[in-house]
């Protein structure tokens, strides 16, 4: 039995093509189906809660409640990606103790 190497078996072309076009495909296919490469703000099972009056974030297991300090995000408003809008945005504002959104002062 006569084994031939990779590249003439596949008919002249190197595995590293091959491997090059398949990670070229996947990539076209993120891109197309709005797939993102960005992290998630939270894990599977978890939503992001705000620090209330300050800067900060958490994460807390879905059907809990945030814990005392914290809130939830107002509806629309809630960051899914690091480095996403409503991520951005939350840098520099959170929510007072009645919960309205307020711009955070520098330090806080």
């Amino acid at each position: 039995m006569r084994v031939r190497p990779v590249s003439r078996a596949m008919g002249g072309r190197s595995v590293r093509s091959l491997v090059g076009l398949a990670l070229a495909g996947a990539a076209a296919a993120a891109v197309l189906t709005g797939c993102s490469m960005e992290d998630a703000t939270c894990g599977g099972g978890e939503y992001p809660v705000l620090r209330v009056g300050g800067s900060g974030s958490a994460c807390q297991p879905d059907g809990e409640e945030p814990p005392k300090g914290y809130a939830r995000y107002p509806e629309g408003k809630v960051p899914e990606r690091v480095g996403g809008k409503w991520d951005k945005y939350w840098n520099d504002h959170t929510l007072d103790k009645d919960g309205k959104i307020i711009k955070l002062k520098d330090g806080q």
